[in-house]
């Protein structure tokens, strides 16, 4: 008796299959170069810093310096990237940050001790994030229009809370996390919250619904919806998700430096945004690497403790890291004209 054949799958026009292998191969390229990339302009640098300064930079203590610097802005900027990635913008990272860590270091706060340190810094951080929000996602302001108010009313409630003087922390526990003592194997605590962070935030965005939907609203926000996400709430989420991150930045800056200043988080928003362009993240939305903005952290860290201990000025450090973001911008236009 004779088997019936077994239905066969259509082959292929050879343009399809060449476009599809051609598609294939160009997801998976630019991402791996971008981060080798980084890579090696992060071993220079230490190259660069081991040779001007062979007995310093690479000390033990400069590197728990650099990698705690790196923590505070670190966290900033992985909610950052989550709203470039949607489309978005957040200009008001640094002000947040101000607004939670005065609000936190109040004198009625710290009564409260450590949990209500914390507490305070990650609520006000949220509920920031919370009114950015719905500005954006239901209230439909233009992010940059949205968080550029929320910058003004931040420093301006931060300047008003300190009447423009310093709040010193007065809580054993927390000011302890800053010391050598609280060290774990070496590692500043600042620093494994900073990896925490990092780690959790890989995870969301390539390993859950919620990052291939921040992907999708970022990338083509009627297709998201067609697709049945709700793209307003989606990005409500991501807003809440940056103020999050502010707050837990604000309780690590309070922690370094012991105080609560209005002035704060100054220039975190550009410094976190540069540092997600450099490391990939497409300011017009839809991709976007947590590893590549981390590494983009650790870059611009490194250059200025470099300047720092070749004692060269400011100024020289801010054309620097200019230069670094033209030449980024600049890179992914050209790889996104070789991709398209």
């Amino acid at each position: 008796m004779t088997q019936p054949a077994s239905p066969t799958r259509p082959a292929e026009p050879n343009g399809a299959a060449s476009a599809k292998s051609r598609s294939k191969s160009r997801s998976a390229f630019p991402v791996d170069v971008r981060t080798l990339s980084l890579l090696g302009v992060l071993a220079a640098l230490i190259v660069i810093g081991g040779i001007t300064q062979p007995d310093s930079f690479l000390d033990g203590d400069n590197v728990q310096l650099i990698l705690t610097q790196a923590s505070v802005i670190g966290v900033v900027t992985v909610g950052m990237t989550f709203v470039i990635i949607s489309g978005g913008i957040d200009l008001s990272v640094g002000a947040i940050v101000a607004l939670a860590s005065v609000w936190a270091t109040t004198v009625a706060t710290q009564e409260y001790g450590f949990v209500g340190i914390l507490f305070t810094a990650i609520v006000v951080g949220v509920g920031c994030g919370l009114v950015n929000g719905l500005l954006v996602a239901y209230g439909n302001v233009v992010p940059f229009i949205a968080t550029l108010a929320m910058l003004a009313s931040g420093r301006g409630l931060a300047l008003q809370i300190t009447d423009g003087k310093t709040q010193m922390v007065t809580v054993d526990s927390v000011l302890k996390l800053g010391e050598r003592d609280s060290y774990i194997l070496g590692v500043p605590p600042l620093v494994l919250v900073f990896a925490a962070v990092t780690v959790i935030g890989w995870l969301a965005l390539n390993r859950t619904t919620f990052g291939r939907r921040t992907v999708a609203v970022g990338g083509n926000p009627e297709a998201a919806r067609l697709a049945g996400i709700d793209v307003r709430r989606q990005r409500l989420y991501l807003y809440l998700l940056s103020g999050l991150c502010c707050g837990i930045a604000a309780f690590l800056l309070i922690v370094l430096s012991g105080s609560g200043q209005n002035t704060n988080g100054n220039l975190y928003e550009l410094d976190a945004i540069a540092a997600a362009i450099i490391g990939g993240t497409l300011l017009t939305g839809g991709r976007g690497s947590i590893v590549g903005s981390v590494l983009g952290v650790l870059i611009f860290i490194t250059i200025q403790n470099i300047f720092a201990l070749n004692n060269l000025e400011t100024a020289v450090q801010q054309i620097a890291k200019g230069a670094i973001i033209v030449a980024a911008v600049l890179v992914q236009r050209r790889t996104a004209h070789t991709t398209s």
